[in-house]
């Protein structure tokens, strides 16, 4: 386990924020080719539908897959462009101002909130598992939880001293807690929709 190094550029943090942000925007990408080809050619297969249970199509034409009157996709196009250039500006030597950190992880907590939602909608009311979908999801993830120890660990996030203590060694936990929360996913998906029998 590895606390926050003092006054350190946050290499490890920019380049989680640049991975899963390059990820998020490439599968909503996909996921807004499909929903155009989808609506250009209705009659024809999405190549994303693999079976009853991992499918694409019926989480694009649910009314949860255009939560805000559009494609939810379209957000993510927009959405993780941020993370991308955030972490492009840290490994440049960037520094940002407490207010910029707030506001940052507010929106990735936005985006984590929306995708629990979503995991949620997917899971109980669709019965579906959507790839595309679940890349987000995976992403989102570890983003969330690397920003949010960090911030609160490195006290960009104003915190009392021990909460800044255990979130600055928290964060050499992050890869756990990650596999974690993919493993409460997985099996919440298994008891519910017994995905390994439609594999």
């Amino acid at each position: 386990m590895t606390s926050i190094p003092a006054q350190k550029r946050p290499v490890a943090l920019a380049l989680v924020l640049i991975v899963t942000g390059i990820v998020g925007w490439f599968s909503s990408f996909e996921l807004t080719v499909t929903k155009i080809n989808a609506l250009i050619n209705p009659t024809a297969g999405i190549s994303c539908d693999f079976s009853i249970v991992v499918q694409c199509g019926k989480n694009l034409d649910s009314w949860q897959g255009s939560l805000f009157g559009f494609p939810n996709p379209l957000i993510g196009l927009g959405a993780f462009v941020a993370p991308i250039v955030v972490g492009a500006a840290l490994l440049a030597g960037a520094r940002f101002s407490r207010w910029f950190w707030v506001l940052f992880n507010l929106g990735v907590l936005a985006a984590m909130v929306f995708v629990v939602w979503l995991i949620s909608q997917s899971i109980f009311e669709l019965n579906t598992l959507c790839v595309w979908c679940m890349a987000v999801w995976s992403i989102t993830i570890p983003m969330f939880w690397t920003l949010t120890f960090y911030t609160l660990g490195s006290g960009h996030i104003p915190t009392g001293r021990r909460a800044r203590t255990f979130f600055s060694r928290a964060y050499g936990w992050v890869p756990l807690v990650t596999v974690v929360s993919y493993l409460i996913i997985a099996i919440i998906a298994q008891l519910r929709l017994d995905v390994i029998a439609y594999l």
